[in-house]
């Protein structure tokens, strides 16, 4: 069982029996600071006063005890109040489906009457747990907003590049930017223009493999009009643009070689001429370059030129795929959550822990893009207030990158096995375990490591 946060987190009971009150209390006071409620009114006014980490809900409150809606009328205004605590309703045994409900409308998760105090203190426990990582990650991401807003990481590996970006900035040297594609070589580079003292002119960028090669000299070095069909006007290229700024040359070892000496004569006169012009421009502009190519390899056959190679590349900075920014893939993806949440009008707290860990064990060919991605997606297909692995289109199964071990495999089945069972019992929790041969609170632990809905 994961252990609780070292300072005690602060529990509202809310339930209008004295009686259970107390006894939760009891049962509960050495683990956590509490605080009670006996109706919806109170119980929204303890959590604006007093910011509970967890709360437990009777759905059955004054003065409807015996129907749900003013439990899930307080369930809605705490999640609007405190969207981070982490919520455990409790219902009858016949309000299975108004538990769902629940769990959908923003609860962490729910118990049936009569309550197991052993069982409420494993659920409290993970929950608490959870509360303290969602703390951490939030902290950590301002931090590191307020550090170099451009880019988040805190892993040993972003560090490193955070110090060198700080370190080149100031320079006017050229700057080569290498890593796979999606690990955010543009934001590297324009957090280098940012911090540079050409911050206030042009930040420049083109992508040197995505346009076509009878366009691209046009684009990074204008042409005049007339200067063939088509061109009506005069017109400025990319690199004539980036006058008292910064020029990012994106996928720079795509350029055709007939490309790479006008760029070649540009890094070493620091002028251009435009297609069908006469006359000599001179432009004053830092090029910064970025690649996920093998620009030596590709001097070895002949498709790069090494004087322009040494001529990009005064300094370089690799970047690291995200499966090896050890830390650093819940920090980005509760930021990421947090933007597409706000920009889709969405209340999702958070991640379950079965998300947490299928983040950590993805390989992530796609790095930071493939995260994105996911996530944007995940915000809008999830049905309840925590985005889980199927959200994410994550599973073990799903890795194909990863082999299946014998523990994963053990894994699946046994994860398998549960939701059948629970499925013919119709979500009974005592009835599945007795057939599974097991404790209840071991099916309530499995059910969460697995985030099998019951």
């Amino acid at each position: 069982m994961n252990k609780v946060p070292a300072s005690r987190p602060r529990l509202l009971i809310v339930d209008d029996d004295a009686d259970m009150r107390e006894q939760m209390r009891w049962a509960l006071l050495g683990e956590y600071e509490i605080v009670e409620a006996g109706d919806r009114d109170t119980a929204v006014e303890l959590v604006r006063r007093e910011s509970p980490d967890l709360v437990t809900l009777d759905l059955g409150l004054p003065p409807h005890q015996d129907g749900v809606s003013e439990g899930l009328q307080a369930l809605e205004q705490i999640v609007a109040v405190q969207p981070h605590a982490k919520i455990v309703v409790i219902t009858g045994n016949s309000d299975h489906a108004h538990a769902l409900q629940a769990v959908r409308s923003g609860a962490y998760d729910f118990m049936q009457k009569p309550v197991a105090l052993d069982t409420l203190q494993v659920v409290l426990a993970r929950a608490a747990y959870l509360v303290g990582l969602e703390r951490e990650n939030r902290m950590l991401a301002a931090t590191a907003a307020t550090t170099t807003p451009e880019i988040i990481g805190t892993s040993p590996a972003m560090q490193k590049v955070l110090d060198t970006i700080r370190r080149v900035a100031g320079a006017e040297i050229p700057v080569l930017i290498l890593g796979e594609s999606g690990t955010g070589k543009e934001l590297v580079a324009r957090a280098i223009h940012r911090h540079s003292s050409r911050r206030a002119g042009p930040f420049i960028a083109i992508n040197c493999g995505a346009i076509p090669e009878a366009l691209l000299e046009s684009e990074l070095f204008g042409h005049e009009k007339g200067s063939f069909t088509g061109a009506h006007a005069q017109r400025k290229g990319r690199v004539e643009t980036a006058e008292g700024g910064t020029l990012f040359l994106d996928e720079v070892g795509e350029l055709p070689l007939g490309l790479q000496v006008k760029l070649l004569r540009f890094l070493q006169e620091r002028t251009i001429e435009r297609i069908g012009g006469r006359g000599v421009i001179e432009v004053d502009a830092r090029i910064v370059s970025a690649t996920n190519r093998d620009l030596l390899q590709a001097q070895a056959e002949g498709r790069f030129r090494e004087d322009l190679y040494y001529r990009l590349c005064t300094l370089t900075i690799p970047l690291p795929p995200l499966r090896e920014r050890e830390g650093d893939i819940p920090l980005l993806a509760n930021q990421l959550l947090a933007r597409y949440a706000d920009e889709c009008k969405r209340k999702i707290r958070g991640f379950s822990p079965g998300a947490i860990t299928a983040m950590a064990q993805h390989s992530w060919p796609g790095n930071v893009r493939e995260l994105e991605n996911r996530i944007r997606r995940a915000v809008v297909m999830a049905q309840g207030g925590h985005i889980t692995p199927e959200d994410l289109e994550l599973s073990p199964s799903n890795d194909k990158s990863r082999p299946q071990t014998l523990k994963e495999a053990r894994e699946l089945v046994e994860r398998d096995l549960i939701r059948r069972t629970l499925m013919r019992n119709h979500g009974n929790i005592s009835k599945s375990a007795m057939d599974l041969g097991i404790s209840r609170p071991t099916l309530h632990d499995l059910i969460n490591k697995y985030e099998v809905t019951p």
